[in-house]
């Protein structure tokens, strides 16, 4: 039961997703959150020809929408703040308003920048640098890609936001970037934690384009239009806010997180950045966490390829819930089924179906032709590289993992959880589901004062959880 000690404060958490989006409300009653959905919508995305857009009218919409139903669905609310996720950005001119809509990091514009910008600065400098694995989505490629193909918006360009960061703004009039969210760009040097100038300069970035950072749990003034609400810039970056909200308890055996949804981000926290040159060549990336820790993780496709699977089906007619999923794919036998998701083809939107059977038969191995053999076949492939991921974190930190904390969307896969219990041989514990969003709640309340003393965030989220715990079975699992 709640503790009747304190009374409870009501915060909303907006969580902008690469395919949906919501606005939570959480109360916290003393050291326990409750939390209440109050608006979902699928993120809006403009496609034209080739390229891919995120709608930021309808979105600023949807958050007008989910503030109104905070408003009218508790007597206080304290304070409210975004999170989304990292790489895109949102071009502004003098008078910070856009030039265009954002880009989203699936939109093929930027294909070749990264080879173009590794002909002016090497990967091992950029990794030195900024701590950063360099990935075609990262922001930097998209910017040099507004350099080479935009010339005239380039020219009304005067700031750039990153896109939990402009809607802060626009609900506080405040304009800055989060350290979080910031550190995802691979403009951000690793040590200083202030903007890469001198890199900067060799791509011909101005470096006054980007604005202030600031520490996680910044609060940014008021709600423009509502004086009694305090915008916090908390963890801006979605997977900052996931891991956060962690349950992992300080006297646990040494524990990695997997946040697992649309990307699976698999990683330790540490409180200084890896930056050697096993850990590059493994493609490890040193992200800013809570409270200025690093989060050294790995960042792969995860249930992309579910979600787009799901996708095509849903538009050819198929009608089923996500339990007829999972038990289709749990009735599939296991047929060795292994692709490596973080292929180029997989990334993009389309076709996925296809990508994936053509994948099986050029790798000689059985091709699913049916809902429940594709579902366990994306599952089983997945629980392989998280063991294989496992294992090169292992070698970049010198220490063995005991437990694997799943959070996100696949921590209620109890399929992928099982499976990942198996190949990876540790303790998988499940839960929250809604770390992202309780990450989000509890920095808010942690920036207002709020949490009891000498209560942690984690604890709260460990009185606040069903979390549900897998042991390994076999090492690998063979009908």
């Amino acid at each position: 039961m709640p503790s009747n000690k304190y009374p409870s404060t009501a915060y909303l958490a907006f969580d902008l997703g690469a395919s949906s989006s919501r606005a939570i409300l959480g109360r916290l009653e003393g050291d326990r959150l409750q939390m209440e959905e109050l608006h979902r919508f699928s993120t809006p995305i403009i496609e034209e020809g080739e390229q891919l857009y995120w709608d930021l009218d309808v979105l600023w919409s949807e958050f007008q929408t989910g503030l109104q139903r905070a408003l009218n669905a508790t007597p206080r609310l304290y304070s409210l703040s975004v999170n989304s996720i990292g790489l895109d950005y949102v071009p502004l001119n003098v008078d910070r308003n856009p030039v265009r809509n954002a880009y989203s990091y699936r939109s093929p514009r930027k294909l070749g920048m990264r080879a173009k910008a590794l002909q002016k600065v090497s990967a091992s400098e950029l990794y030195e640098a900024t701590g950063i694995h360099f990935m075609e989505e990262n922001t930097l490629p998209q910017v040099l890609a507004d350099l080479e193909q935009e010339s005239e918006l380039l020219a009304e360009t005067a700031n750039r936001l990153m896109m939990a960061d402009y809607f802060n703004y626009r609900f506080s009039g405040r304009a800055v970037a989060e350290v979080s969210l910031a550190s995802t760009t691979g403009l951000l040097d690793v040590q200083s934690r202030t903007w890469a100038r001198e890199l900067m300069a060799r791509f011909g970035i101005p470096a006054d384009s980007w604005p202030e950072i600031v520490p996680s749990g910044t609060r940014l003034g008021s709600v423009t239009t509502n004086p009694d609400v305090t915008v916090i810039a908390g963890c801006s970056h979605d997977t900052a806010c996931a891991v956060a909200a962690v349950p992992a308890s300080p006297k646990s055996e040494p524990w990695a997180y997997l946040s697992c949804g649309t990307w699976s981000v698999f990683g330790v926290e540490r409180t200084t950045p890896f930056l050697t040159e096993v850990a590059r060549q493994q493609e490890f990336t040193n992200e800013v966490g809570l409270d200025g820790s690093v989060r050294l993780l790995r960042n792969m496709t995860g249930l992309w390829v579910l979600q787009e699977c799901e996708r095509e089906w849903k538009n050819s007619g198929e009608r089923y819930d996500y339990e007829t999923l999972l038990r289709e794919a749990g009735a599939a036998p296991d047929r060795g089924v292994s692709i490596d998701f973080n292929e180029s083809r997989f990334r993009l939107r389309g076709n996925m179906q296809q990508k994936i059977q053509d994948y099986c038969r050029e790798q000689k191995m059985f091709v699913p032709q049916h809902r429940g053999e594709l579902v366990r076949g994306i599952l089983s492939s997945l629980a392989s590289t998280y063991q294989k991921t496992l294992s090169a974190l292992e070698e970049v930190i010198e220490e063995r993992i005991e437990v694997l904390h799943i959070v996100g969307g696949g921590a209620r896969n109890a399929l992928l959880c099982q499976l990942t219990a198996n190949t990876c041989g540790c303790q998988v514990v499940a839960g929250p589901v809604e770390a992202t969003a309780m990450g989000n709640l509890l920095i808010q309340a942690r920036t207002m004062g709020h949490l009891p003393n000498g209560v942690s965030i984690r604890e709260v989220v460990r009185n606040s959880s069903n979390l549900k715990v897998y042991q390994p079975l076999d090492s690998k699992l063979r009908d």
